[in-house]
């Protein structure tokens, strides 16, 4: 099953950061969506917010290869 939310280690490894770092990233995305503290953020928010590829993040998430562009 994939993954559909990120957690703070997701969001660290992603933007090669700190685990404190990528709490503060998943604060702030809840903060600019009006989103409780300790609610869930989707693969898509966080890309949204991040302006990250989501196939990338999902594949980085799940372990699954990316296939290069061409």
């Amino acid at each position: 099953m994939t993954q559909v939310c990120i957690y703070p280690k997701d969001a660290a490894r992603l933007t090669g950061t700190q685990y404190t770092a990528g709490k503060r990233l998943l604060q702030r995305i809840r903060a600019a969506l009006g989103k409780p503290a300790g609610s869930y953020v989707s693969v898509g928010e966080f890309c949204a917010y991040t302006r990250l590829p989501e196939p990338e993040v999902t594949a980085a998430i799940n372990g699954v290869p990316v296939l290069p562009r061409r």
